[in-house]
């Protein structure tokens, strides 16, 4: 990755809060590109990772947790749901050790380099679900994207058995790096 894997993460979940603050109280229940979520439901998501960020960086499990990062995390006030549980998560991948630690995922074990990678690319692409569901600018930062496509250029065959992206569609354009990501991703751009 060209960009320093913390800084990417950082940036790239500040340009979901920025997104997140935008949100009006009627956007709520629209729909996003990922199925069977809305906008509340995506935001949970992002809450829910990081919520888990700070406990598996510091070397915890899922047994750890068990069910508390289950359900409705946002609570009557979903803003302030999203901005408590960033702090933690920013300040956990941009820790001292936090890029070597091992971090035990329910899949198996990977560095915090790949952990904190995988959450930025989340971060990243569901910046782009969000913006399209509340009809916001969808423009993702072409630096950011860059450091997203060079990782999963090589991430991608993993998903993509695991099933945890959507298919393929044939971007329309395939001069434009962002298309081609969201593509990779399973988005219609």
């Amino acid at each position: 990755m060209t960009i320093d894997v913390p800084e990417a993460y950082h940036r790239a979940l500040d340009d979901f809060g920025a997104l997140v603050h935008r949100i009006g109280p009627e956007q709520w229940e629209n729909p996003t590109p990922c199925v069977d979520w809305d906008v509340r439901a995506l935001v949970n998501h992002v809450v829910g990772e990081n919520l888990w960020a700070p406990v598996l960086l510091a070397g915890g499990t899922s047994a750890d947790v068990g069910d508390a990062f289950d359900g409705d995390l946002l609570g009557d006030d979903p803003i302030k749901a999203f901005d408590t549980s960033a702090v933690p998560a920013i300040q956990a991948a941009t820790g001292v050790h936090a890029l070597g630690r091992l971090v035990h995922l329910p899949f198996g074990d990977v560095s915090g380099r790949e952990y904190i990678t995988e959450l930025f690319a989340d971060a990243l692409i569901h910046t782009w679900d969000l913006a399209r569901a509340i009809g916001a600018d969808e423009r993702l930062d072409p630096e950011l994207v860059e450091a997203c496509a060079t990782w999963f250029s090589d991430a991608e065959p993993g998903y993509r058995q695991a099933a945890a992206t959507g298919e393929h569609p044939q971007p329309h354009s395939g001069t434009d790096p962002q298309i081609l990501l969201l593509a990779s991703w399973g988005r219609r751009a």
